[in-house]
């Protein structure tokens, strides 16, 4: 019985290190048309934006939509918009909680939103360098900031190929890059 107990201990050790158990990993593989991204979030320090995040991923709602918003030197944005920069439509936003220590350096995962520090849904951006005017500074609407939940921990260099393409002026839309880098899926590492 000892022996059978060990066995299965050993085999569960196994399986574990082998990724099988993979509803408890928190890293993904953003795979686009320009190379892959992997990435790691952290439910631990940003629960209801991870939960939201994986909900959009656990529905493929990212597949074909386009990292549609490039700023070298600044940020990367993605999540929303399909190739036509026609917007795909949300779910409901989500708090905001960017008051969880994370801070917007190179290579971090925000959550994009608009003035209304409470509207982030599907959108997210890559920080390309250290954005410390992004963080949480205060409760008012101006010092609440943008939520990190998650960082690059491979493809980095994919992340700066991207952050450094041309752009131009689509739909009424600035920065969105002349040929477009496609999120083909999103999905558990």
């Amino acid at each position: 019985m000892k022996n059978l107990i060990k066995i299965i201990i050993f085999n569960i050790f196994i399986l574990s290190s082998c990724n099988v158990f993979s509803e408890t990993s928190n890293t993904y593989i953003i795979e686009t048309n320009r190379g892959n991204i992997s990435i790691e979030v952290y439910p631990e320090k940003a629960p209801i934006t991870v939960k939201n995040f994986k909900n959009y991923v656990e529905n493929e709602f990212y597949n074909g939509l386009i990292f549609h918003r490039i700023i070298p030197n600044f940020m990367i944005q993605g999540g929303g918009f399909d190739k036509n920069m026609l917007q795909k439509k949300a779910n409901k936003p989500i708090k905001n909680e960017a008051n969880n220590g994370l801070k917007n350096e190179a290579y971090t995962l925000a959550m994009a939103r608009t003035n209304d520090p409470n509207s982030a849904t599907s959108q997210f951006f890559i920080n390309l360098m250290n954005n410390s005017f992004l963080n949480y500074s205060g409760k008012s609407a101006n010092k609440i900031g943008y939520c990190v939940f998650g960082a690059v921990i491979d493809g980095k260099e994919v992340v700066d190929k991207i952050g450094n393409l041309k752009t131009h002026t689509k739909n009424g839309f600035n920065d969105v890059p002349i040929k477009n880098v496609i999120i083909k899926t999103i999905k558990k590492r």
